[in-house]
C-alpha cells in the first residue's frame, strides 16, 4: 500500500518521492531529461534493453523515447529522485547565446549514464536546498539553474552538446520494425505518427498498406496474442502483464482476452500451469 506520494514540479525541475513497495508504468520522454537517483532505484526498458540507476546515479536521457519504468523504494524507505526537465526551447537559447551547436547524431541509445562526478553531487545538493526551502517559486532562479545543468553536463562531457542541441525532428523510418518493437506501448496514435515521421492520416495509410488493417485493430490482436503467450508457456498472471502489454486496466484486458480467445485469462494461465500439467502427466 502507498504510504506516501509527493511529486513537486517547479517549471523544468521535478523532485520525486514514493515510498511504495513497487511503482511503475510507462511514459513518452518529450524532452532531454537529466536526474539524479537519490534513494532507491529505477528500471528503465525501451522495448529492448533494461538500464538500471541505483542510488547516486545520475543519467540523461533524450528526448523522444517510449519507456517503461519500475521505481522501486529501498527497505523501509522512499524512493526519491531529481529531475531537471531541459526544454527545447531553454536549449535552443542557450546553443544562440554561446555558439554551441550539435555536430552530428552520436548516440542512439535512449538512457546515457553520467560520469560520478563532485560537482553534479554539490549541484544537486544545492536543488535539494532550494526545494526545502520552497525557492522554486521563482522562476528566473529556475532557469539560471537549467542553465547551469546544462554547463556542467558540456563541462564533464563535451560531446553531450550532439544529444542535448540535436533539434532534429523524427525522420520517416520503418513503420513495420517499429511498430513491432514498440506496439506494447500505451500511447496514441498521434504519437506512434510522430515518432515514425509521418503525418496521422500519413500513418494511417502506411498502416494499413504495411498490415492489411487499422492501426487500432492490429494493436489489440497482436497485444492479445503476446498475452496468450505470456499466460500459457510463462505462467504469468493477467496481473502482471496487462500494464507490460499497454492495456489501461486489468478488466478491460479480460474483458478483450475473453472477447478473442472465449476463455477468460485466468482459465488459460491454470490449465498450462506447471502444478496442472505435472499432475495431468502423473495420470
Amino acid at each position: 500500500m502507498e504510504t506516501k506520494k509527493d511529486n513537486i514540479q517547479a517549471s523544468g525541475i521535478a523532485y520525486s518521492c514514493y515510498a511504495t513497495k513497487s511503482r511503475e508504468g510507462e511514459h513518452f520522454v518529450q524532452e532531454c531529461t537529466f536526474t539524479y537517483q537519490i534513494a532507491g532505484s529505477l528500471v528503465l526498458n525501451d522495448g529492448n534493453q533494461t538500464y538500471i540507476s541505483n542510488a547516486g546515479a545520475f543519467r540523461l536521457v533524450r528526448r523522444n523515447q517510449l519507456l517503461k519504468f519500475i521505481k522501486e523504494p529501498p527497505e523501509n524507505g522512499e524512493f526519491r529522485s531529481l529531475t531537471i526537465f531541459l526544454d527545447q526551447q531553454t536549449l535552443k537559447d542557450f546553443s544562440l547565446e554561446y555558439g554551441i551547436n550539435a555536430e552530428q547524431k552520436q548516440y542512439d541509445q535512449p538512457v546515457l549514464d553520467m560520469e560520478d562526478h563532485v560537482l553534479l553531487h554539490s549541484y544537486f545538493q544545492s536543488l535539494m536546498t532550494y526545494h526545502q526551502t520552497h525557492s522554486f517559486d521563482n522562476p528566473k532562479l529556475v532557469q539560471i539553474k537549467m542553465k547551469e545543468a546544462i554547463l556542467l553536463l558540456l563541462q564533464i562531457n563535451p560531446e553531450l552538446k550532439n544529444v542535448l542541441f540535436d533539434f532534429t525532428e523524427p525522420h520517416k523510418i520503418d513503420l513495420e520494425n517499429f511498430m513491432n518493437k514498440n506496439y506494447h506501448f500505451n500511447v496514441h496514435l498521434e504519437r506512434f505518427a510522430y515518432l515514425t515521421g509521418r503525418s496521422l492520416a500519413t500513418f494511417k495509410r502506411d498502416f494499413e498498406k504495411t498490415f492489411n488493417t487499422t492501426p487500432g485493430r492490429w494493436l489489440l490482436h497482436k497485444r492479445l496474442q503476446e498475452a496468450y503467450y505470456l499466460l500459457k508457456e510463462k505462467g504469468k498472471a493477467a496481473s502482471d502483464i496487462y500494464l507490460e502489454l499497454g492495456f489501461e486496466d486489468l478488466s478491460h484486458f479480460s474483458f478483450a482476452f475473453k472477447k478473442a480467445f472465449g476463455e477468460a485469462p485466468s482459465k488459460i494461465m491454470n490449465r498450462y500451469s506447471p502444478v496442472n500439467t505435472a499432475s495431468f502427466n502423473s495420470m
